[in-house]
């Protein structure tokens, strides 16, 4: 936000405005006029930016983000200015898939499952190979979608859970209950492998411990060494707003840009959701 009022600040400013009665300014006499005074009107000089200062203050913006990444998590950020606060808050309501990509390293577990914690395990990571992650990552995606109808109370092989399908997404009940919606193996190039996650309600903690789980799983240790979200909902990383573009300009652009994303899919703002039933 600093850089939006910074910028704000460096457009062409207003005229100070004038005093909401003119003052008169008493002058000297004239050889033509030795009776009347001049009279002159002056601005109202606590109005000038050099005594009042910028026109924009920080307090002037406020910002709401749709759902925070973590401190070791790149990629797509959404958060709204001002007015767009509501939608915001909206938006994280409806409850949105965001994508992850997940890259981790085979061979060593670290205490906090992130590269720059002590290495607490260490193991032989040979006889993990691209098809036993990828089968692993669909049993865990096929864990998920049972347990989400589960919780609803709803056998899988039902007619039930087909049409419960057919309405949407299943979403949890509460913003504590972390759903897996997809799990595939995008990349393997051993020791590292890419994960492509599909989710709601997910942490930074809760991803980088699937992939810890995930190693143990296949009788080996890995910690995850980069943590990207790629897309929220329809907002695509290719369509965020980089570092270089960090001025009013691009700013302005970005967000007309993700205005016609939002007016293209009005659902992301209100819709009928399907909600998982709480079990307590």
């Amino acid at each position: 936000m600093f850089l939006v009022h910074k910028g704000l600040n460096e457009m062409e400013q207003r005229e100070p405005r004038k005093s909401r009665e003119d003052r008169p300014l008493l002058g000297t006499r004239t050889a033509a006029d030795p009776v009347l005074h001049n009279v002159a009107c002056r601005t109202d000089l606590s109005d000038h930016v050099l005594s009042a200062g910028p026109r924009y203050l920080p307090k002037d913006l406020s910002c709401s983000t749709v759902s925070s990444l973590g401190d070791y998590t790149s990629g797509v950020l959404l958060f709204g200015i001002n007015k767009g606060t509501g939608q915001s808050s909206r938006i994280r309501k409806n409850r949105p898939v965001r994508v992850y990509h997940i890259t981790g390293r085979l061979g060593c577990a670290t205490e906090n499952h992130l590269p720059d914690s002590r290495v607490t395990m260490r193991a032989n990571h040979r006889h993990v190979s691209a098809d036993r992650i990828s089968g692993l990552a669909a049993s865990m995606q096929a864990s998920h979608q049972r347990k989400m109808f589960e919780l609803c109370g709803v056998d899988l092989q039902t007619q039930e859970a087909y049409e419960m399908a057919c309405r949407g997404l299943l979403r949890p009940a509460n913003e504590n209950q972390p759903i897996v919606y997809g799990i595939k193996l995008i990349h393997f190039d051993r020791p590292h492998f890419t994960l492509e996650l599909h989710s709601i309600n997910e942490t930074q903690d809760y991803l980088t411990a699937l992939v810890h789980d995930l190693a143990l799983e296949l009788r080996t240790a890995a910690h995850c060494s980069q943590l990207r979200c790629v897309r929220h909902a329809h907002f695509d990383v290719r369509d965020s707003l980089l570092r270089n573009s960090w001025h009013l300009p691009g700013i302005i652009k970005n967000l007309r840009h993700q205005g016609d994303i939002l007016r293209a899919h009005p659902q992301l703002l209100r819709q009928h959701r399907v909600v998982l039933k709480a079990t307590y």
